[in-house]
């Protein structure tokens, strides 16, 4: 029997918890052994993050009355023993939802008021202000409750047509789209903007965050949800009604807000829900199963999808069937098929990548630890070769290489100067990059970004716009590419000279690989190009709107400045400690070296003990050699190993 994604994801937060764990057993033993240096700490703290912190976002998007929020209690919440999420007739989640886990936070619900949207502050600043949000607190313990403070995002407001519009549900362009108008010339619009859920469900807790969006209205309204929450999700399941099949508005939310890029299906599946409205007592269950594949074919065929990427399923059978514990009906609704597919796909797809990225790290991590172990096997052997030839020589000759000793640290310590001025250079570099990356830079563009959006009438050149904007964008990563190939080309001239003239070990770090950050760039456009379509001409027309889409936009381009400066950030310090780890080791040899000398004055005896003490340092060091290769090894190893056992047991 096919594990459930509930299973998977569960596999899936284990792997990472106890992988987490491995890694700060990790630094307390190079602490330990006094190889943590700066570059080795913030590397190790960046990997325990990451591990701990990767979140796993899953996005249903569907018009009303299509069963979202349905399916989200059939696959997440049936433990409950009842609907969690407002499943009824009608419309039901009236706002944006988000479900997530924060320990710092008690278990609530928090609701942003629409009124919101008539200021121009993006959701993600919003998020800031917590303040400004309606709270009630959570019983998770208690699921009446809990269902019951969760129908709050179903709640609406009445206001009149030119409030509504103001909001963004109301467009003279399109009335079609536009809410039913009562008898008092009023119409019904979500209360709510956003909602914040904070329990400490066991799979939210491990990183799933759910995102149940409202219907094609609403949805267009909040730019920010279309170009930025909606294209990060890991997983878009976007859901039809099996007896409806495509119709117009949900070919309008697929085409407009998540068609996904040519050749990336794997993380949009397509469900046909409410497959038992087809289950008719006058068709035969072959008749019955026909009719289903020839639905799924035509959605396939009309969305542009492999036949693969669409399920049909009954998520109210199947919840019904996971609290009755009826296998028969579990089946007949099809939802463990759908359930394989999000952990096959979605988990098998995300573990291999944060596994890679963990893999990589850990591998980088050995390097430069590695080095560090060589350097004190090279200063040690030097010693004993220094040692031995000072057997059976006179005192003369031992205080002559005393007096050598010490010249020798003198010229190194001359030789500071020179480090310091490279360092001085580097750092001057570094502070070009981030300024052209920075917040200051990132601001300016979208300043020129809103101006042009700003103008009176249709944008009809928003896209030229918009190119221009991220041909400047790519450009700036193009600059600090090309920056940061002259600082590494710099590091490799001078750690070659510190090389030759001190006898060290340095490597210039490879250099980061920015322009990779133009892909995001790139993905970015194409979402935002694919919103700017004349279906939301009018809305660009709106001044507060264009303004809520750039801010959306600000937000997660400063994601990716942020990102390549990290990178940056961590390659310089790599650098830097290296050369600091070199500086601190040739110190310390020479300390010892003139210590042996002064012991080896003083006692007759101090020449051998000193030598037995090196080759016993030296045998410590083989074991600590032989421990990191283990330890790393097996935390690779656990990479490895990760998406091959979830697989395994997804078969």
């Amino acid at each position: 029997m096919a594990t459930s994604f509930n299973d998977q994801f569960d596999q899936h937060g284990t792997w990472r918890r106890e992988f987490a764990l491995r890694l700060k057993l990790l630094g307390e033993w190079l602490k330990d052994n006094e190889l943590l240096d700066a570059a080795v700490e913030e590397r190790l703290r960046r990997l325990e993050a990451q591990v701990r912190s990767d979140k796993v976002m899953v996005a249903f998007v569907a018009e009303f009355s299509r069963g979202k929020s349905e399916m989200i209690n059939a696959i997440f919440f049936a433990g409950y023993g009842r609907r969690i999420m407002p499943a009824g007739a009608g419309r039901t989640t009236m706002c944006p939802t988000e479900m997530g886990y924060d320990a710092e936070i008690p278990p609530c619900l928090r609701l942003l008021p629409i009124e919101t949207r008539l200021q121009p502050q993006a959701l993600m600043e919003w998020r800031m202000a917590p303040e400004k949000w309606t709270r009630l607190d959570l019983d998770v313990n208690n699921p009446q409750q809990l269902a019951l403070a969760l129908e709050k995002v179903a709640e609406t407001l009445k206001v009149t047509q030119d409030e509504a519009r103001a909001l963004g549900f109301w467009h003279n362009q399109a009335p079609e789209d536009n809410p039913l108008v009562d008898a008092q010339g009023l119409v019904e619009v979500p209360r709510w903007r956003h909602a914040l859920i904070n329990i400490a469900h066991p799979l939210l807790k491990q990183g799933l965050v759910i995102l149940d969006t409202p219907g094609l209205n609403a949805i267009g309204a909040e730019p920010e949800l279309t170009v930025s929450l909606i294209p990060q999700a890991q997983a878009v399941l976007f859901i039809l009604g099996a007896d409806t099949g495509v119709t117009k508005s949900d070919l309008a939310i697929w085409r407009e807000h998540i068609c996904p890029e040519a050749g990336d299906s794997n993380s949009r599946l397509v469900v046909l829900n409410k497959i038992d409205t087809l289950w008719d007592a006058l068709s035969t269950p072959a008749q019955i199963q026909a009719q289903i594949e020839r639905q799924k074919a035509s959605t396939a065929e009309i969305l542009g999808l492999p036949p693969d990427r669409v399920i049909a399923v009954s998520a109210q059978k199947g919840l019904v069937a996971k609290v009755t514990n009826d296998e028969q009906l579990l089946a007949q609704s099809c939802l463990p098929l759908l359930e394989d597919a999000l952990g096959r796909g979605m988990m098998g797809q995300r573990q291999q990548i944060l596994g890679n990225a963990m893999a990589t790290g850990i591998g980088d991590l050995r390097t430069e630890t590695g080095r560090v172990i060589n350097i004190r096997k090279r200063d040690l052997t030097e010693q004993l070769v220094e040692l031995s030839g000072l057997q059976g020589k006179n005192s003369s000759v031992i205080k002559h290489m005393r007096t050598r000793i010490s010249h020798e640290q003198a010229e190194f310590d001359q030789g500071g100067a020179k480090i310091h001025a490279v360092r001085s250079v580097h750092l001057k570099l570094l502070r070009e990059v981030f300024g052209i990356l920075g917040s200051a830079a990132l601001k300016k563009e979208m300043g020129q970004l809103t101006s042009a959006l700003m103008q009176k009438g249709l944008k009809l050149g928003v896209k030229r716009a918009y190119g221009d904007t991220f041909d400047r964008l790519r450009a700036n990563l193009q600059r600090v590419q090309t920056l940061s190939g002259e600082i590494q080309d710099m590091l490799a001239a001078t750690f070659r000279q510190l090389n030759a003239e001190h006898g060290f070990s340095l490597q210039a770090p490879a250099e980061p690989q920015v322009l990779r950050y133009v892909e995001d760039l790139d993905a970015v456009e194409r979402s935002h190009l694919q919103y700017l379509g004349l279906s939301n001409a009018f809305k660009l027309a709106q001044p507060e709107f264009s303004d809520r889409l750039v801010r959306a936009l600000s937000t997660r381009l400063r994601g990716i400045n942020e990102a390549a400066l990290a990178d940056i950030e961590l390659w310089s310090k790599s650098a830097a400690a290296q050369l600091d780890a070199q500086l601190r080791e040739r110190r310390r040899n020479f300390t010892r070296r003139i210590e042996a000398i002064d012991r080896i004055q003083q006692a007759a005896g101090g020449l051998e003990d000193r030598m037995v003490e090196i080759r016993q340092q030296e045998a410590v060091l083989n074991q600590i050699d032989v421990k990191l290769a283990e330890l790393t090894s097996y935390l690779i190893a656990a990479r490895d190993s990760a998406p091959a056992d979830a697989l395994a047991h997804a078969a």
